[in-house]
């Protein structure tokens, strides 16, 4: 087959990286706007005085979803492994449809008592398993679709993405705050936000449609309807993952630190700066949403670095960082009086974070060859965040409930800490073959420097 023309190449690439990287935008403002809108409506469903006890309750339905992630992951990730990551792409965006139009419509506990929780519970279920395959098809789908010197840059979209479908909700967020009074944004309000998602989520529906499948999947596709037939039916199962379960128990350890940062500084951030900072809702979201825009504007510069200098670089710098940085940073944080201090620590904490967000992506999807990639990154990845990252903000506020919030911090260190263990133990995956055809370049330029050498040395 003749090579594509190079702005031909150069077009597929850009509207692979937009086409991902809207429908990856919209997965995660669904998936954030319960956390961003749970102070407004954690009343509505779960009745009493004690305004913690009710986030509590808020964000353990908020972990529950996390726990259907690895469920996701293993279904999702198999069918984006056997049937394509644009078809896996195209799934988890109806399925999250479907679950923000559930949350919209739920009634509250004065309208139904807690048959209202209930559908709160199966939406976020549904929610959960949604994410759980639209991470590794999305993270999967942007590094295949990236040049070989540039999957750092690529994969960098992801966290971009994610970060301005948060940025998006905490925007609807500020402006329903501007315009409606609070008994309003408690009362129905907090609606609008799912309501807006499901609407965004079907026209992201259409647009993943028009994707065009990775090269990496469609050679793998030929080769097992070739040569290598007898080996498809093991494409995308457990059984051909447990060959790489050294590379899965990685992907678990590398998350671990990365994901309970991360869920602390952005979803935990805002709760915490009102409920321990004191600080106001408005000014509290305000910091979160100028700390996020910047923090997006970060992934493809650490991306691109990465592609330079190797992933581990930046994967050990977060880890010192916020195995050192992240106990000062949470107790500055803490005490903050104004919009600024609150701004300058939380922009601190992100940048450390940086090192870890902007590749995760690509990191993980080099550990795996095609024919499990999907999976390899999806269940060992979802396993992680359903027991760390989910839990980030239930067990912050279990803490501050007891009477010890600082525990958490050294928690949120402690997690770091092993994860930087991994970084510094773990190969750099930046010069790792995704397909045959890169395997193939890798193993004809082996085959020319030994000959290349003995030239070098007569010159």
């Amino acid at each position: 087959m003749p090579a594509s023309p190079p702005g031909d190449e150069r077009r597929k690439r850009r509207l692979a990286l937009v086409g991902g990287s809207l429908g990856n935008l919209v997965e995660w403002y669904d998936w954030f706007v319960y956390a961003s809108f749970a102070i407004y409506f954690a009343d509505s469903f779960f009745p009493g005085d004690n305004p913690t006890t009710q986030l509590m309750n808020t964000a353990g339905i908020f972990a529950v979803g996390f726990l259907m992630r690895p469920v996701g992951g293993w279904i999702l990730g198999r069918a984006a492994d056997r049937h394509g990551r644009k078809s896996a792409l195209t799934l988890t965006v109806t399925m999250m449809s479907v679950a923000a139009l559930l949350i919209a419509v739920a009634p509250t506990y004065g309208q139904a008592g807690y048959f209202g929780a209930l559908v709160l519970l199966l939406a976020r279920l549904l929610q959960g398993m949604s994410i759980g395959g639209e991470y590794a098809a999305s993270a999967t789908y942007l590094t295949e679709a990236s040049a070989r010197n540039r999957r750092g840059l690529g994969s960098s979209f992801q966290y971009v993405s994610m970060t301005c479908g948060q940025l998006l909700g905490l925007g609807i967020l500020i402006t329903l705050q501007h315009i409606l009074t609070t008994a309003q944004l408690e009362s129905w309000g907090w609606r609008i936000p799912f309501l807006v998602g499901a609407l965004f989520a079907v026209v992201v529906f259409w647009l993943r449609r028009r994707l065009q499948e990775t090269d990496a999947f469609k050679e793998e596709t030929a080769a097992a309807e070739g040569e290598d037939a007898h080996d498809d039916s093991t494409r995308g199962t457990l059984k051909a993952l447990w060959h790489y379960r050294r590379q899965a128990g990685l992907v678990m350890a590398l998350t671990l630190g990365g994901t309970v940062a991360y869920y602390t500084y952005t979803t935990y951030l805002t709760k915490y700066l009102v409920g321990s900072a004191g600080m106001e809702k408005t000014t509290a979201t305000l910091v979160s949403f100028t700390a996020l825009a910047l923090f997006a504007v970060l992934q493809p510069f650490a991306g691109m670095l990465s592609d330079r200098i190797g992933r581990r670089p930046l994967l050990i710098t977060f880890a010192v960082g916020c195995t050192v940085g992240t106990y000062p940073i949470m107790t500055a944080l803490g005490s903050a009086s104004s919009y600024w201090s609150a701004l300058g620590l939380s922009l601190l904490a992100l940048v450390i974070v940086t090192g870890y967000t902007s590749i995760n992506a690509a990191v993980k999807a080099e550990l795996f060859p095609t024919r499990v990639r999907a999976l390899g990154v999806a269940l060992p990845y979802a396993i992680a965040n359903a027991l760390f990252g989910g839990t980030a903000e239930y067990v912050a506020l279990w803490f501050k409930n007891s009477g010890h919030e600082t525990m958490f911090f050294w928690y949120v260190s402690g997690c770091a800490l092993i994860s930087l263990v991994t970084y510094v133990l773990m190969p750099d995956t930046r010069n790792a073959a995704l397909s045959r055809a890169e395997a193939e370049a890798d193993g004809e330029a082996a085959r020319e420097r030994p000959a290349a050498a003995p030239a070098e040395a007569a010159r």
